[in-house]
């Protein structure tokens, strides 16, 4: 410091500063803690004309709906006060973009898209034969070569996605947009107010938080249920971006892992992990009711 005079803000400035103070709070109070769990919205990936990943006999697309169908009635048989959303219960497209604003316009709580991993696949350069080039002297052999690519893979296991950084600002536009089905106190996201951007930020921080927390006990679930658990992790998703509420992605497999499919496409496999779903489902409302 240069002097040792205390800097005392101006009256206007300290107001001002305390006003953001207390809007800033009010968002992370309303987004956080002590708000009912009512609506979920569970999102079957895929459908209709896009089958998704592909394994040696089964589609990504009707691996996904099975497993959101059992989830679906687990939830209304066990917790009949929470209301069930899906963006598709049939074998239909749905456009990506399109997904978030079915929960939206529901005022969903929570976002659930269920999907089914696969790995890129293994290139190998093989020789088929060989063939004559050249006239004359010049004649001569080369070989012949086509590209196999193997689709199989010994990678297994489960991973859930929250969203990625570089697309918050959709979630903020989204959040701004139904405002009054995001917000507690009507009224307090008013897009003509200056402030609102900062709330509307506050909001997407605390939605992240809670995606977190709920991608941790997805994962939680799985593991103790026998599967590899590779983790939640980051990415900026489009099916993620425009909703306004939390939201994650899990990966329930690899489809081009022969168990896994296998797997995956017995009345067992996809009850077990419509079960670990609901269970996540059941201590997020928990926590989530309790104020945590």
């Amino acid at each position: 410091m240069k002097n040792n005079r205390s800097y005392r803000p101006s009256g206007l400035a300290f107001s001002c500063f305390l006003t953001l103070l207390l809007l800033s709070f009010t968002a992370v109070t309303y987004a956080q803690s002590g708000k009912s769990f009512k609506t979920i919205v569970l999102d079957a990936g895929h459908g209709g004309k896009d089958p998704g990943a592909r394994g040696k006999f089964s589609n990504e697309k009707d691996i996904t709906l099975a497993v959101v169908l059992k989830l679906g009635r687990l939830l209304r048989d066990s917790m009949p006060q929470l209301k069930v959303v899906y963006t598709r219960n049939t074998d239909v497209f749905i456009d990506l973009k399109e997904r978030g604003p079915i929960g939206n316009r529901a005022s969903g709580d929570f976002f659930l898209s269920v999907h089914v991993n696969s790995t890129a696949g293994r290139r190998e350069r093989i020789q088929t034969g060989t063939r004559t080039v050249g006239k004359g002297r010049r004649k001569r052999k080369v070989p012949v070569y086509k590209t196999i690519i193997h689709r199989e893979t010994a990678t297994s296991g489960t991973e859930t996605y929250v969203l990625g950084l570089t697309r918050n600002s959709e979630k903020e536009r989204a959040i701004g947009e139904y405002g009054e089905n995001v917000a507690e106190e009507p009224g307090l996201l008013d897009k003509n107010d200056p402030m609102t951007a900062v709330l509307i930020a506050q909001y997407s921080q605390a939605f992240l938080g809670r995606s977190v927390n709920f991608a941790g006990k997805v994962q939680a679930n799985y593991a103790s249920n026998g599967r590899n658990n590779l983790g939640v992790k980051q990415m900026s998703l489009q099916v993620l971006a425009n909703s306004t509420m939390p939201g994650v992605l899990t990966e329930i497999g690899f489809i081009n892992n022969p168990d896994e499919e296998e797997y995956l496409n017995t009345q067992e496999g996809q009850q077990n992990i419509a079960m670990c779903l609901y269970k996540a489902i059941q201590a997020y409302k928990y926590d989530i009711e309790k104020g945590k």
